[in-house]
């Protein structure tokens, strides 16, 4: 990318972060700021965990007050994925507001899942996952609202659709601005390497001529995580123009991120979903709406099921019945032609964009010690760590590449490169390796408030599935197979139990991590459980030990005790600042 591109992309990314924080804590006019902040919840014990977090930013005035904000669940059931989460948004919408809902403005953040690959969010939500930037900290809710500050003011009443673990990043030209007023659905497009293409939604556009930083045109057909052979057989692929944007390479494609329905559209969807109930099947907002769009939409895709993680016998049917209810309306396309796309939703990812991705750091100001009590990291090298929302003993080290955040850290303690740690309270004198994820949670056993510490390798997969226990050495935690692993602790392989659907066997809902009294001795029995593993040391564990799994410890979450460790941290944190 080059320098005045870069420049111009710090600059506009900076003022948006500027508007919205003049916003945070102050009554916002309503031509000003969102009417309606929507986030989607998977079940009702999600949706209670994202409402006790938004009332307590609301409280702290770390969010614009005069907007409505609220979390919508899914319905109990079958997972109906974010196009199926997006119509009963809508449907719960309609019952709320009635009428006067087409006078509104709405902003619905899709949040809802388990977040598997980065399991820090899984309890609390990835639209709560922190980044070290604001006064107050931002978390991603914040800056989904940030990067959108200025669409509000331009947007006729609709809905605009988002999900909760990406970031774009934008600038416009003097003059120019993003317009969300055609009939239909209008997407945001980001030019991409073909490589890109492949892992995300591919716009085929009417035309894009000589690119200006933005651009409205036509789509003629959305294709979904399609192959560079149908790319470019289906001309999404488009040539670099001498001093384009972003690219330096010769071929780029445009791809999906928000999209914004007007308010005729979400009356049609409400009609959608009437055809569709009672919905069994995951439906996709992006795969299986968009590519319902614009005059080349063939209805080929709706038996497609390459991309599906789980398929259900009504999906294609029900595919069909999408494609014939929006065929033939618009599908707008904004071509955001100097703009970055960022996905956050994995361990790799998060690690990367927060301590190595000196571009992002630059773009939103990144810090490598953001609301802590901490020595200062070390600046030296081309990666730094990153700890937020911490109090930590001044002898502390955290080695780069890794990320501490809503923990506490005795004397002495070590953190290797690239590791994760979580919501821990971490003794004096330990040491965690490089390499690893460690995340502690409250939970409820026996009506009492118990801890467990969960721990992975960062690369580690954990939705990797078998079929029966009898198979579980082909699953692996710190690249060691479960039955060797099991070995290390002192048990017999059949010792080990699955939580959950017994048919699917994953390091997800394997009871692999020790119950214990308080939030030191959780960490520490599960960090040498993980040593023992990896051959540093031994650990036996004490008989009539209760282990649970990442699966179950989320069923039996404990909120408001998790909560309020980070509350005391805040104020602490807080207190330490004030004097």
């Amino acid at each position: 990318m080059n320098e005045e591109c870069s420049r111009r992309l710090q600059a506009a990314t900076r003022e948006k972060l500027r508007k919205f924080d003049a916003l945070r804590g102050a009554e916002v006019q309503r031509e000003g700021f969102w009417d309606a902040v929507i986030i989607s919840a998977a079940d009702e014990s999600q949706r209670e965990a994202y409402e006790l977090q938004v009332r307590e930013k609301l409280q702290r005035r770390e969010l614009p007050h005069g907007a409505q904000y609220r979390v919508l669940s899914d319905p109990a059931g079958a997972k109906v994925g974010n196009g199926g989460s997006t119509l009963y948004a809508l449907q719960q919408l309609s019952s709320i507001y009635g009428r006067s809902l087409s006078t509104l403005r709405v902003i619905l953040i899709h949040a809802g899942g388990w977040s598997q690959r980065l399991p820090s969010a899984s309890a609390l939500g990835k639209i709560f996952a922190a980044l070290p930037l604001g006064e107050p900290l931002y978390q991603m809710l914040e800056l989904k609202l940030a990067m959108y500050v200025d669409f509000p003011s331009q947007m006729k009443p609709g809905i605009l659709v988002t999900c909760a673990d990406d970031i774009e990043i934008y600038s416009l030209a003097e003059g120019e601005t993003i317009c969300f007023d055609k009939p239909g659905f209008t997407a945001l497009a980001h030019p991409s390497p073909l490589s890109i293409g492949t892992t995300h939604g591919v716009f085929v556009l009417e035309s894009h001529g000589k690119p200006s930083e933005m651009q409205n045109t036509s789509c003629l057909a959305f294709l979904h995580k399609p192959s560079i052979t149908k790319m470019r057989e289906c001309g999404a692929v488009c040539k670099r123009h001498s001093g384009s944007f972003p690219l330096t390479d010769s071929e780029f494609v445009y791809t999906d991120s928000t999209y914004y329905i007007d308010f005729d559209t979400a009356r049609s969807l409400l009609a959608l979903l009437k055809e569709l109930e009672p919905l069994e099947c995951e439906v996709d907002a992006y795969g299986d709406f968009l590519q319902a769009l614009g005059p080349r939409a063939t209805v080929e895709y709706t038996s497609n099921t390459a991309n599906v993680t789980k398929e259900e016998s009504s999906l294609v049917q029900v595919r069909q019945k999408v494609f014939n209810h929006l065929r033939g309306t618009p599908l707008n396309v904004i071509l955001l032609n100097n703009s970055k796309f960022y996905h956050i939703g994995t361990t790799s990812e998060y690690l990367f964009h927060l301590t190595e991705d000196a571009a992002l750091r630059a773009e939103l100001g990144l810090l490598s010690s953001a609301f802590s009590v901490s020595p200062d990291p070390d600046p030296e090298g081309s990666a730094a760590c990153c700890i937020m929302y911490s109090v930590n003993h001044p002898s502390v080290s955290v080695a780069p590449k890794s990320v501490v955040e809503f923990s506490r850290l005795g004397a002495g303690v070590t953190v290797g490169g690239g590791s994760i740690v979580s919501g821990c309270w971490v003794s004096p004198g330990l040491s965690v390796p490089d390499g690893v994820f460690m995340h502690s949670l409250c939970v409820n056993l026996q009506s009492q408030a118990r801890f467990v510490t969960v721990v992975f390798g960062i690369d580690d997969n954990l939705k990797l599935s078998v079929e029966a226990p009898v198979h579980m050495e082909q699953l692996k935690l710190f690249g060691v197979n479960l039955v060797e692993c099991v070995s290390h602790w002192g048990l017999q392989s059949e010792a080990l139990k699955f939580s959950g659907d017994v048919s699917s066997c994953s390091l997800w809902n394997a009871r692999l991590f020790p119950v214990c009294s308080d939030l030191q001795s959780s960490f520490s029995a599960s960090l040498q459980m993980m040593k023992a593993t990896l051959g540093a040391a031994t650990f036996i564990l004490p008989k009539d030990t209760k282990l649970i799994s990442m699966h179950e410890a989320l069923q039996q979450k404990n909120l408001e005790e998790m909560l309020k460790f980070r509350k005391g941290l805040y104020e602490e944190i807080m207190q330490r600042r004030d004097n």
